[in-house]
């Protein structure tokens, strides 16, 4: 059985630590909103962490 949402960590470029953890519900979500939602969630882990939002980046984690 599949999860209903796939699982993304926030990395801080500077450092190359994960940062923050998220859950994105993506089942009916087109692809250009599953990015929209991301860059929503990036810009606050930077306002969060009072870092630039330019050196924030997600990647997906994968489930083996």
């Amino acid at each position: 059985m599949k999860p209903a949402g796939k699982h993304y960590k926030f990395i801080n470029s500077e450092t190359g630590y994960a940062i923050y953890y998220h859950t994105l519900k993506t089942v009916g979500l087109a692809t250009d909103k599953i990015k929209e939602e991301l860059e929503k969630v990036k810009a606050q882990v930077a306002i969060k962490y009072n870092i630039f939002v330019g050196t924030v980046y997600w990647e997906e984690i994968k489930e083996d």
